[in-house]
């Protein structure tokens, strides 16, 4: 039961983050390059993914907040690094679109940050 839970709370959690990235993402591409307002994105979303992690996800967690925090911040930063690598390589490389390129990038970063949020960030 408890892994199914947190299985729940990871997709609910990680749908709101991306939708957060996405919005972030639509709302300053007209204005930057598609590569900026994904990292954009990536440090709005930030702050809703520890939260509802912490408090949803992992809130059996066996290490304090701020060592969550920290752990976290580089699974996160591990995740961005992918998310971005994939979103450059669809977009500038393959020439995909750049809705369907971040589409692909946040598919791809979000099993890497759970492996790593569930078995590290906030490990129990």
């Amino acid at each position: 039961m408890r892994r199914a839970a947190t299985g729940f709370w990871f997709v609910a959690v990680g749908a709101a983050a991306a939708l957060t990235h996405a919005a972030v993402f639509g709302l300053t591409k007209p204005l930057v390059w598609p590569e900026l307002a994904n990292a954009l994105g990536f440090g709005v979303a930030f702050f809703v993914s520890f939260t509802g992690h912490r408090r949803l996800s992992f809130r059996d967690a066996g290490t304090s907040v701020s060592q969550s925090l920290v752990r976290f911040a580089a699974t996160a930063l591990a995740g961005f690094a992918v998310n971005e690598a994939v979103f450059v390589l669809l977009l500038r490389v393959l020439h995909w679109p750049s809705w369907p390129a971040l589409i692909g990038a946040l598919l791809v970063a979000a099993g890497q940050t759970f492996l790593l949020s569930r078995f590290w960030a906030f490990r129990r």
